[in-house]
């Protein structure tokens, strides 16, 4: 990108700062570097509360609230578990956004998927979104892909919030499709349950 300020991290500070509003984030594959590439922006201090780096199930369970039964389920790479992630740490850290990353980053393949599969979510006023993406590159592309591409999504649905705010914690439904991240095609929706 030629300019910084066009930068995900950067518009995503940039967006929220102007709403008077907080992000969290919970990490698995990328342990800290969507917070970190957040931090990298001036003024994040405005708007980046703190994260859990969640890289086994066991704090995915304890500190984010995901059920352990959906995790022997379906396993750890999962869009409920992105979905779950978001909404705990958001629930957690009482902030207005919150995000998640969950997936294989490789060398080789976990949980019978291979390198490449990552969920994203996006939880907000407005309900939670995740994405899925199958990735391709080596470990670091396969992490840097996926804090550029749930940075994006954080950045849209931050500047498209479509209903008043919802309390952190409120239960969601799921629906969706799966998304690439080439693909271009919209995100899946979760929105709040009726």
């Amino acid at each position: 990108m030629d300019d910084v300020a066009d930068a995900p991290g950067a518009l995503l500070v940039a967006r929220l700062t102007e709403a008077h509003q907080t992000l969290a984030c919970a990490e698995s594959l990328t342990a800290g570097l969507v917070a970190a590439t957040v931090a990298d922006t001036p003024g994040a201090s405005a708007v980046l509360v703190g994260g859990v780096v969640a890289y086994a199930a066991e704090v995915k369970t304890a500190l984010l609230d995901v059920p352990a039964d959906l995790v022997a389920r379906v396993g750890t790479v999962d869009p409920a578990v992105a979905a779950l992630m978001a909404e705990g740490v958001r629930r957690r850290l009482g902030s207005t956004w919150g995000v998640s990353t969950t997936g294989v980053a490789g060398p080789g393949p976990s949980e019978g998927k291979p390198a490449g599969t990552v969920h994203v979510a996006v939880s907000g006023p407005s309900g939670t979104v995740t994405r899925a993406l199958e990735l391709k590159g080596t470990r670091a592309e396969i992490r840097a892909a996926t804090v550029e591409a749930v940075l994006r999504l954080a950045a849209q649905e931050s500047g498209a919030t479509r209903q008043t705010p919802a309390p952190p914690g409120e239960a969601r439904g799921t629906v969706g499709l799966s998304d690439h991240l080439d693909g271009g095609s919209a995100p899946d929706r979760t929105t709040p349950a009726t």
